[in-house]
C-alpha cells in the first residue's frame, strides 16, 4: 500500500488542482451573479465532455508505457509517445467543434433563456483551449506511465495558481463575464501543455527514452493500436461523464435555482472523486507494470492496495458531505434556496462515494491490463440504460426534481461497480499474456 500511496499522491493532487480550477470558476461566476454562475454549471457540464474524451482516449498512454516499462523495453516508449502526440493533437482539433456544437445545442435541449447566452460565450471561448488539454494530457501521461508523477502535480498547482488572478483580471476588470473565465480556462491549458513539453524534454530522468530524438511523421498502426485501447476507455469514461453532464442539463430546464444548486453539490462531489481517480491512476500503472513483468501475484496485490486506499478517502468524503454541506453551499452563493437544495444534494453525493469510488478503481486496474471492450459494454448498461432512465422517471415524470435525478446517479454507479469489480477479478485470476510488440 505503501508504494501506491506514493505514486497516487502526486496525481491525487495534480486531479485535485485541475478539479480546482472548476472550483476557481464557479467561485467568480457565482460573485459575478446567480445568472453567470447558471451559464458556468450549464457550460461546464458541456466542456466536461471534451476532458472526459481526453481522459478516456489519452488513457491508452500509461498502461502501454508502463507494460514497456515493466518489461524491460525502455528504448521503444519515445516511438509510442510521438504517436501519442499526434493523435492528441488530431483529438484536441476535433474537439473544439463538439464544444462550438455543444453551444448550438443548448437553445433545443431548452437551457434557462437568461443564462443561455453566457453559456454559449463561456464555451465559445474555451473552445481554443481543446488542443491544449488533450497535448497536456498527452504529456503528462508519458510522465505518469513510467511511475514518475511529480511532474503531474507541479503542472496541476502551477495551473492552478496561475488561473486565480487571470480569471478574475479577464472577468472582472476586463468586465468579459462568462467569457472571461473561459479564455482564462483555455491560455492555462496552453501553458501547462508548453511547461511540461519543456520539461521531458529537458529532465535527465527521461534522456533514454529519446521523447523528442526525432521527428516522427503520424503512422496509423501505432496510432490505430492507441486507438484500438484508447477509444473503448474513451467511451467507458464518456458513459460516466455524460450521465453527470446529462443529469446537469435536465436539471438546467428546471430553473436557475435547482441549477445553480446541482452546481454546487456536483462539484464538491467531483473534487473529492479526484482522490480514487488519483488512486486509479496509479493502480494503472501498477498493475500494468506487474503485467509487463510477468508478475501475476503483483497485479492482484496492486488491485487490493488501490482500492483499500480509495475506500478510506471515499469514507472520509462522506462524512465531509454529509456534516459540512450547507457550510461548502455558502462559500459559494449567498441565496438560501440555493445553499438550502446543494445541502440536501451533497447527503446523495455521501451516498455514492462508495460505488463510485469502486468503480474507478476497477476501471483502473482493468486499463493496467489492456481490457477496455467489455468494461466499455458495461458502463454503457450501468449508466445510459439504468442510471440516466430512471433518475428521469424519478425527478422529472415522478417531480421529485434533482433529488430524483441524483437517485439515477446512485443507482448507475452501483451497477457499474458491481460489475467492473467482478470483472477484474474474474481476470486476474488468469495466465498473464505477453506484452505486445510496439511498431
Amino acid at each position: 500500500m505503501r508504494v501506491s500511496f506514493a505514486l497516487a499522491l502526486p496525481l491525487v493532487l495534480s486531479q485535485i488542482s485541475s478539479m480546482a480550477m472548476n472550483i476557481v470558476d464557479t467561485v467568480l461566476a457565482g460573485r459575478y451573479g446567480p445568472v453567470t454562475l447558471a451559464a458556468v454549471g450549464v457550460g461546464s457540464a458541456v466542456w466536461s465532455v471534451v476532458i472526459l474524451v481526453n481522459i478516456g482516449v489519452l488513457m491508452a498512454v500509461p498502461p502501454t508505457v508502463s507494460q514497456l516499462n515493466g518489461a524491460g523495453r525502455r528504448g521503444e516508449i519515445g516511438a509510442v509517445f510521438r504517436q501519442a502526440l499526434w493523435l492528441a493533437l488530431m483529438l484536441g482539433l476535433a474537439l473544439i467543434l463538439v464544444v462550438r456544437g455543444g453551444a448550438i445545442a443548448l437553445t433545443p435541449l431548452g437551457i434557462t433563456p437568461e443564462a443561455r447566452p453566457e453559456a454559449v460565450a463561456f464555451l465559445h471561448a474555451i473552445s481554443w483551449g481543446a488542443p491544449g488539454l488533450a497535448l497536456y494530457f498527452c504529456l503528462r501521461n508519458l510522465s505518469d506511465g513510467v511511475a514518475w508523477t511529480f511532474p503531474s502535480m507541479v503542472a496541476g498547482l502551477c495551473g492552478l495558481a496561475g488561473l486565480v488572478p487571470l480569471g478574475y483580471l479577464l472577468m472582472f476588470v476586463a468586465d468579459l463575464g462568462a467569457a472571461g473565465l473561459g479564455y482564462a480556462v483555455a491560455s492555462v491549458l496552453w501553458a501547462q501543455a508548453a511547461g511540461l513539453a519543456v520539461y521531458l524534454w529537458r529532465a535527465p530522468r527521461f534522456a533514454d527514452l529519446g521523447l523528442f530524438a526525432r521527428f516522427d511523421p503520424p503512422r496509423w498502426g501505432p496510432i490505430r493500436d492507441l486507438l484500438a485501447l484508447g477509444l473503448p476507455m474513451g467511451v467507458s469514461v464518456f458513459m460516466e461523464g455524460s450521465l453527470f453532464v446529462a443529469t446537469a442539463l435536465i436539471i438546467g430546464t428546471l430553473g436557475t435555482t435547482q441549477m445553480a444548486a446541482h452546481q454546487i453539490a456536483i462539484l464538491a462531489a467531483s473534487l473529492f472523486f479526484m482522490v480514487p481517480l488519483g488512486v486509479a491512476m496509479a493502480t494503472t500503472v501498477r498493475v500494468g507494470h506487474a503485467v509487463g513483468a510477468g508478475d501475476a501475484g503483483g497485479v492482484r496485490w496492486a488491485a487490493a492496495a488501490g482500492y483499500s486506499l480509495a475506500m478510506l478517502a471515499q469514507t472520509a468524503s462522506a462524512v465531509v458531505l454529509v456534516l459540512g454541506g450547507a457550510a461548502l453551499a455558502a462559500l459559494i452563493s449567498p441565496d438560501p434556496a440555493v445553499i438550502a437544495l446543494a445541502a440536501l444534494l451533497m447527503v446523495y453525493a455521501a451516498v455514492f462515494q462508495y460505488p463510485d469510488g469502486f468503480q474507478a478503481l476497477s476501471a483502473g486496474a482493468l486499463r493496467g491490463l489492456k481490457d477496455t471492450r467489455v468494461p466499455m459494454f458495461i458502463t454503457v448498461l450501468a449508466y445510459w440504460g439504468l442510471g440516466l432512465p430512471l433518475g428521469y422517471w424519478l425527478g422529472i415524470v415522478r417531480g421529485q426534481g434533482a433529488p430524483g435525478l441524483w437517485t439515477g446517479l446512485i443507482l448507475g454507479l452501483s451497477a457499474a461497480a458491481t460489475l467492473l469489480g467482478w470483472r477484474f477479478w474474474r481476470l486476474a485470476r488468469r495466465p498473464l499474456a505477453p506484452v505486445g510488440t510496439v511498431t
